[in-house]
């Protein structure tokens, strides 16, 4: 029986790409983060600022 010799197809298994498709989307999702961070803390600024969670049941 004859070794099979790597060709260009096979230099990467399905591990690695599966590897290189997750680094990819999690670099991705850590950029969104990290621009919307600004925007996320200002809404939390203005939830306390309306009183959080009770203030529904203290306005009734």
């Amino acid at each position: 029986m004859r070794k099979r010799c790597p060709t260009a197809r096979s230099a990467m298994s399905g591990r690695q790409v599966l590897i290189a498709q997750a680094a990819v989307v999690g670099g991705l999702l850590l950029a969104l983060l990290i621009r919307q961070l600004p925007s996320v803390r200002r809404e939390l600024r203005i939830y306390r600022m309306t009183g959080g969670p009770c203030a529904d049941r203290r306005h009734r």
